[in-house]
């Protein structure tokens, strides 16, 4: 699909109506939009990445009673870190927010920079999330692009080419450039264009008679807003099935942490096995009831994965710490009632806490 002609309205009019929009019905009683603290907006944006605002709410108060400054944030031990980050998915996320929480206080004393430039550099703070921060904290006149402000974009200026070329991503960052306000209000702007696309210029559904872009839209006009943004470069999703041992002695349970790279990485999780016969080779000899619990089906970005659960609880008086050390050094016998001091994978927090329907397929 190639770009056809750019609405007759110019860019000026395109900022002008956002802000207008926004000063009125956009919102406004986020907890991150009561603030310029470089800190809790970045806090907030890092969170509403991949992650609805009604989701990402509980987590940002949770965040900041335990984490109220950077330097706390930065001090505080990855586990506890991930552990109240379970849940919110995405975990490099989270690695990524205490990695530059420490960048910050190390390198910049404890002081955000002030430009999307300088906060680019940080580790995971990317472009978009750079220059949010920089418009909302520091009124800098600096464009962001992320989901939905591609969106918004891209179906107001028809814009048609495949955002999965590089090339045609960069056209678009020059576009969003020169739709920026001229004079004051680049921060109701910013707001404006996300609310815009996350309340109005839905993937699904828009409701185009009440976006104030409605008149300036080339993919309205077209009767194709859903034909907007283009990404040919489809995602190749894989398959994958492992076994997880579910050991429990003494009302523990024995929890391994993932390496730092990979799926869950730096997580608490039960041990895994390539197959189920994989499993009960490791764990024939040891006494205790067991049970084989149906598959827990999970959808992760590039694929789906079944983790047949099979729990085994030890008969009292073996001494297997040891062994199993020897098999998961990163491992330890952890107190239920301590469980949530962990960074577990929401799965195998909800198979644990018994919050999701995984029936016996045998006992043995």
């Amino acid at each position: 699909m190639s770009s056809p002609p750019a609405a007759p309205q110019g860019p000026a009019d395109l900022a002008a109506r956002v802000v207008a929009w926004q000063r009125v019905h956009g919102r406004h009683s986020l907890p991150w939009q009561q603030t310029r603290d470089p800190y809790r907006v970045w806090l907030s944006e890092i969170m509403l990445q991949q992650t609805q605002v009604s989701t990402v709410l509980d987590y940002y108060e949770r965040f900041l009673n335990r984490f109220p400054t950077v330097a706390a944030l930065a001090a505080a031990p990855q586990d506890e870190v991930l552990a109240l980050w379970a849940g919110l998915g995405y975990y490099s996320r989270a690695r990524n927010l205490h990695r530059c929480a420490q960048a910050v206080v190390a390198e910049h004393g404890g002081e955000f920079p002030r430009s999307a430039a300088a906060l680019k550099t940080l580790p995971g703070i990317g472009r978009s999330t750079s220059a949010a921060i920089a418009a909302f904290c520091f009124g800098e006149r600096v464009a962001i692009l992320d989901g939905n402000v591609k969106r918004v974009l891209t179906r107001v200026l028809g814009f048609g080419e495949d955002l999965a070329q590089s090339t045609h991503e960069k056209t678009l960052w020059r576009m969003a450039d020169a739709a920026l306000p001229q004079g004051e209000g680049i921060e109701a702007y910013t707001q404006g264009l996300m609310d815009l696309g996350a309340t109005v210029c839905l993937q699904r559904n828009p409701t185009c008679e009440a976006c104030p872009l409605a008149s300036l839209c080339v993919a309205k006009a077209q009767g194709r807003p859903q034909d907007y943004p283009v990404k040919k470069r489809k995602l190749v999703r894989s398959q994958r099935a492992h076994a997880l041992l579910w050991l429990e002695q003494d009302d523990q349970v024995w929890l391994v942490q993932r390496p730092q790279t990979g799926v869950w990485a730096g997580l608490w999780a039960l041990p895994e096995f390539d197959s189920m016969a994989a499993l009960e080779a490791a764990c024939a000899a040891w006494l205790g009831e067991r049970q084989h619990y149906t598959p827990i089906h999970h959808v992760l970005t590039h694929f789906d994965w079944a983790l047949s659960p099979v729990r085994l609880r030890l008969a009292e008086g073996q001494a297997l710490t040891a062994s199993l050390a020897a098999l998961w050094p990163s491992g330890q016998w952890v107190a239920r009632s301590r469980l949530d001091d962990y960074g577990l994978p929401a799965p195998i927090k909800k198979l644990l806490y018994g919050q999701v329907q995984v029936l016996p397929s045998s006992s043995r």
